[in-house]
């Protein structure tokens, strides 16, 4: 059995700033085909994205913007329609019970094309106050000057 590659299409970096990722989950997505060649091309934009669970059962990703692929002319879609997630109900149970407990939330972290599919990687996270936004902050500067010293280092 051979392993699909995979292609990362879009990540979503201020999910993580924002948010403390406990849980992630991934997701395959509903698409229609003018979706997809635009995906294909990178032409997506996950920072206001967000996610909710339907009265239904079903989890849906809102305010993702795909832009219209320009090739299209008859059947293009509209960028901002909500798009269903497909996961199992096992899985969907589980984040529903995670997301009555307070402060958490269902973020797409990215999306990605992993064999012939496109798919999303989603997680359950709980907001960051500011003090922890600052750790964060603090801990990538600390990272970056080690970085830099053992560049100096190497080149003396």
């Amino acid at each position: 059995m051979s392993e699909k590659s995979t292609r990362s299409i879009a990540n979503n970096r201020k999910a993580r700033y924002n948010y403390e990722i406990t849980d992630q989950y991934e997701a395959g997505l509903v698409l229609v085909g003018s979706e997809v060649k635009s995906l294909r091309d990178g032409a997506v934009n996950l920072k206001e994205a967000y996610c909710k669970i339907a009265d239904n059962g079903e989890i849906f990703v809102y305010q993702m913007h795909i832009t219209q692929y320009p090739f299209s002319f008859h059947s293009n879609h509209d960028p901002l329609r909500p798009r269903k997630l497909l996961l199992n109900k096992k899985e969907i149970r589980k984040i529903s019970d995670m997301m009555n407990i307070k402060g958490c939330s269902l973020i797409p972290l990215s999306i990605y094309i992993k064999g012939n599919r496109i798919k999303m990687k989603v997680g359950i996270g709980r907001g960051k106050k500011l003090y922890d936004k600052r750790q964060t902050m603090k801990e990538r500067d600390a990272k970056l000057e080690v970085n830099r010293m053992n560049k100096q280092k190497d080149y003396s």
